[in-house]
């Protein structure tokens, strides 16, 4: 099973990016939700490695394990996952990569149904086709289609966000 810890070690922070926006940017959720997929993984991994695309197997499997994840948790968690990241002195509350816009895209995606928020990050965060995303979550392409532009719909509407796109449209 020495090619599956090669595979395993390969793939993880990609494995770790997607389950780190599906997990609502809950870092040990991301975590556990990729440790777990993987142990699953290793159990038919000499199957699996005979699939023409198994990358696509291992994010269905990220997606089906998230999503029965969230239909198993019956508890809301009071504390928070990780300590908050101190604000830059410097104002770069605009950035695209700063923590306010990270926070503001996070709180957003946590609006999505767990559906479509896996066909946002498929699709424009992992730069899947429709055609991909539509393999991987085993549904139609129109399905991804019409979920994506429902989702990025409810996004544009989303009052963090549409503060953010008028400060980059406008320059402030």
């Amino acid at each position: 099973m020495r090619d599956f810890e090669t595979y395993a070690a390969v793939r993880w922070p990609r494995l770790l990016r997607t389950a780190y926006l599906l997990t609502n940017g809950d870092h040990h959720e991301a975590e556990d939700l990729v440790q777990v997929t993987l142990a699953k993984i290793y159990l038919r991994w000499s199957h699996i490695r005979t699939l023409d695309a198994p990358d696509q197997y291992v994010r269905r499997a990220l997606i089906n394990n998230n999503t029965t994840r969230q239909r198993k948790r019956r508890v809301v968690q009071l504390l928070t996952p990780h300590l908050p990241e101190q604000r830059s002195p410097t104002g770069d509350a605009g950035r695209p990569d700063s923590y306010d816009t990270r926070s503001e895209l996070f709180a957003a995606l946590a609006t999505l149904p767990p559906r479509q928020r896996a066909i946002v990050v498929l699709r424009y965060w992992e730069c899947l086709s429709e055609q991909q995303t539509a393999h991987i979550l085993g549904c139609s392409v129109g399905t991804v289609k019409s979920q994506a532009s429902r989702a990025l719909k409810k996004l544009r509407s989303s009052a963090a966000l549409s503060e953010y796109a008028a400060t980059m449209t406008h320059g402030e």
